[in-house]
């Protein structure tokens, strides 16, 4: 806990900005060896090489879900999909695989998590916990 939060300092803006990621971490932690599992089983299985999660708090029609936020009792819903999919869907031009591919992380070290917001969506890479 920070200070800030024992006094209650910041404003109720700066708390509603920052309050999202901060519980996306908390549930991708909980999550950890789970979700590395399934990017395992994604990769074993031959489906892709690089397994994408999708994060979001509102309905996405991608990939599938593996843990309900209403179900789990968490902040975020986790859904696995792939590049293909995303590639697919038209979420990654075709043009923009390699940039993809040069960019990614090194699966048994990094979770890639497509984190979807009311702003916006961007890719993060998330280090797996031991």
């Amino acid at each position: 806990m920070n200070p800030e939060d024992l006094l209650q300092e910041g404003s109720e803006e700066e708390k509603k900005q920052r309050s999202p990621l901060e519980s996306l971490e908390v549930d991708l932690k909980y999550f950890n060896d789970s979700i590395k599992e399934v990017a395992i089983e994604i990769m074993v299985e031959g489906l892709s090489k690089y397994p994408v999660f999708i994060a979001h708090q509102h309905e996405v029609k991608l990939g599938e879900v593996i843990f309900d936020r209403h179900e789990m009792n968490t902040d975020w819903t986790i859904q696995a999909s792939t590049l293909e999919e995303f590639m697919e869907r038209g979420v990654i031009k075709k043009e923009l695989r390699q940039r993809f591919i040069d960019t990614y992380k090194n699966p048994d070290k990094f979770m890639c998590v497509f984190v979807i917001v009311p702003e916006g969506a961007n890719f993060v890479f998330f280090p797996y916990t031991n």
